[in-house]
């Protein structure tokens, strides 16, 4: 898919929280062995998907340097919200200066919301309806208690804005994909506290089948080739999945580092593939291009192509990924449990 006018990236930011669980701590809690990670951020009583958004926000906004009331849209993927009835997007504009000529919703797609936001926020600002228009990942964990999510399911978030494409874009889009069928994977019902799993769904039918059929399918339309690329981004629900799928579509290590931040804090849910964008423009150079696929259960992929421009150089001063990462304090299971509001007075 292309848009009729090009669209880009004109501003940047992401968020993760400072508190730390290491997976010998719940490993020590549950009497289990090994983890698919050594440790997920996890967010302080006063942080939610809301304040993540605000924290991206405020940071994308600086970093695109335009007026906030020219955001005609602002769109926070999310499966973590705070209110049932009520929209996080109001509270993001209202914070960033957006208001009151503007556009927000709460988009939900499991863990692609994130990136169903950018191709609402791509459509618009192609069509010309909008100037401009802010995409937000972010979401909290919420993995069932000695849940194999437990270990990964993280804190985190990144906002997006995108523009017309001009001297000031910091990537432009080239085009994108969208791929998506009825596979019940992974779902959470009304007024359920944490998600299930469809465990036999979880890999080839789902994750990988979604992930290649949108990759693949771009790659198809666009004409290019893995070794076309600087970067990849992949979905990272674990530390395996996204390095599997990178090798079946003849990625290398070298190109997906960078945006690999499952390993590191967790996967981020609606989050974890804006996340690793910005993770991967954090460290990018002019010219680079960016291939870029996430998957939300249920199940459907959004695929990517960005190409990155000069003005990426200048507009990346502030906080980068690396700094949240390396920025932590350790807490224990109690207080990750009275932090989520699991123990209340």
């Amino acid at each position: 898919m292309k848009t009729g006018r090009q669209v880009g990236i004109i501003g940047y930011g992401a968020y993760v929280p400072m508190y730390r669980l290491k997976a010998s701590e719940i490993n020590r809690v549950w009497g289990g062995f090994g983890a698919p990670v050594e440790e997920k951020s996890v967010v302080a009583l006063d942080e939610d998907t809301i304040t993540i958004s605000v924290e991206a926000a405020k940071q994308a906004v600086k970093r695109a340097n335009i007026d906030p009331s020219e955001i005609g849209a602002v769109y926070v993927g999310t499966e973590s919200k705070p209110y049932a009835v009520k929209p996080s997007g109001t509270i993001v504009a209202e914070v960033i200066g957006a208001t009151p000529s503007v556009s927000t919703a709460d988009y939900e797609f499991a863990c692609k919301a994130g990136t169903e936001a950018m191709q609402t926020c791509i459509g618009l600002v192609g069509s010309g309806m909008h100037k401009y228009a802010m995409a937000i990942g972010a979401d909290t964990a919420q993995g069932r208690p000695q849940d194999a999510l437990e270990y990964t399911a993280a804190c985190g978030g990144a906002a997006f804005i995108f523009g017309e494409r001009s001297a000031e874009t910091i990537a432009y889009l080239e085009a994108s994909y969208s791929f998506v069928t009825d596979t019940p994977d992974f779902w959470r019902r009304s007024k359920e506290m944490y998600p299930r799993h469809g465990n036999r769904f979880t890999g080839a039918p789902a994750y990988f089948k979604h992930i290649t059929g949108a990759g693949k399918a771009l790659l198809e339309e666009t004409g290019y080739k893995p070794e076309d690329f600087k970067w990849a981004v992949f979905h990272q629900p674990n530390a395996k999945f996204p390095i599997n799928a990178a090798k079946i579509m003849g990625f290398s290590m070298d190109q997906i580092e960078p945006g690999l931040v499952s390993p590191r804090i967790g996967n981020t849910y609606a989050g974890s593939t804006p996340v690793g964008l910005a993770a991967t423009l954090d460290v990018a150079e002019p010219d680079d291009k960016i291939f870029v696929v996430s998957y939300g259960s249920g199940s459907g992929s959004d695929a990517f192509i960005f190409t990155v421009q000069d003005a990426i150089l200048e507009k990346r001063e502030g906080p980068k990924m690396e700094t949240f990462i390396e920025r932590k304090e350790y807490v224990d299971y109690a207080t990750y449990l009275k932090n989520r509001g699991q123990i209340i007075k």
